[in-house]
C-alpha cells in the first residue's frame, strides 16, 4: 500500500503523462505503467490499470484528431485488422513477474525515443501500407499490446514514421484508434481470464482525464512543451533502469 505523500505525488504526475501522451495520439499506458513501476504497484494490478486508462485518453485524444480531419481509415484498418484478436489472445496470457518487468523495459526505450521527438521527421512522400505488412506490424504490435497491458501506439507511430505511411498528425490519429480498440481487446481477454479491476482505478480515470482532454486538445491544434516530454523521457528513462535491475 503506497503511503499517504506517495499517494499525492502519483496523483499529480499521473495527468501530467495524460496530457503528454495525448498530445501526440497516445493513451499513455507505457507512461501509466512507468509511473506504477516506480510506485511499485505489482504487475497484476499494472495492466488492467494502464488499459483502462488508455481507453479513456486515448478516446479523447482520437476524438480531438479525428474532428481535426486527420484520420486516415485505409491506414487504420490495415494495422487492425490482426491486432485486434492478437490483443485479445495476449491479454489472456499471464507471464512471469520478471519478465514482464523487462518487457516492459524494452517497450519504454520506444516511448522515450519518442518523447525525444528521435521520430518526430516526416517525409513528403507517402507510401501505401501493402496487405501483408500491415497485417504483420499490426498483429506482432496487437499481440505484445495485450500480452504487456499497453496499446501498441508507441511502437506503431515510429513505424509509421520511419516507413513514410503517413505524416506526424496521420500517426497521432491512426494510433490514438489503433491503442483504443487493442487496449479494449486486450482488457477484454485479461478479465476472460480472472481479472479483476479495483475500484481506485476508476478513480485514476478521473485524474488521467484531467490531463487527456488538455493533452488531445492542444496536441490536435499543433502546440507542445518540448521541456515536459524531456522530463517524462527523463522519468521514464529511471523507470526503464528500475524494471531491468530491481
Amino acid at each position: 500500500m503506497l503511503e499517504t505523500q506517495s499517494i499525492a505525488l502519483f496523483l499529480i504526475l499521473l495527468p501530467i503523462v495524460a496530457f503528454l501522451y495525448a498530445s501526440v495520439g497516445h493513451g499513455g499506458a507505457s507512461g501509466y505503467l512507468a509511473l506504477m513501476a516506480l510506485f511499485s504497484f505489482v504487475p497484476e494490478t499494472m495492466k488492467p490499470t494502464a488499459l483502462v486508462l488508455n481507453l479513456f485518453v486515448a478516446g479523447i485524444s482520437f476524438y480531438y484528431y479525428y474532428k481535426g480531419g486527420y484520420f486516415n481509415k485505409k491506414l487504420f484498418l490495415s494495422f487492425a485488422i490482426a491486432s485486434i484478436p492478437l490483443a485479445f489472445l495476449g491479454g489472456t496470457i499471464e507471464i512471469d513477474a520478471s519478465i514482464y518487468k523487462k518487457l516492459l523495459a524494452v517497450l519504454l526505450v520506444f516511448a522515450i525515443l519518442k518523447m525525444l521527438n528521435v521520430f518526430g521527421k516526416e517525409s513528403e512522400s507517402i507510401k501505401e501500407v501493402k496487405l501483408w505488412q500491415g497485417l504483420l506490424v499490426g498483429g506482432i504490435i496487437g499481440f505484445f499490446s495485450g500480452l504487456i497491458g499497453i496499446g501498441g501506439g508507441i511502437i506503431l507511430t515510429p513505424l509509421i514514421l520511419l516507413l513514410h505511411w503517413g505524416n506526424m498528425k496521420e500517426a497521432a490519429a491512426v494510433s490514438a484508434l489503433f491503442i483504443w480498440v487493442n487496449s479494449a481487446a486486450g482488457l477484454v481477454g485479461q478479465l476472460s481470464s480472472g481479472v479483476k479491476l479495483e475500484i481506485e482505478t476508476f478513480v485514476l480515470v478521473l485524474v488521467a482525464l484531467i490531463g487527456g482532454v488538455l493533452g488531445g486538445y492542444f496536441g490536435s491544434k499543433k502546440i507542445n512543451n518540448q521541456s515536459l516530454r524531456y522530463i517524462l523521457a527523463f522519468v521514464l528513462l529511471i523507470a526503464c533502469v528500475k524494471l531491468f535491475f530491481k
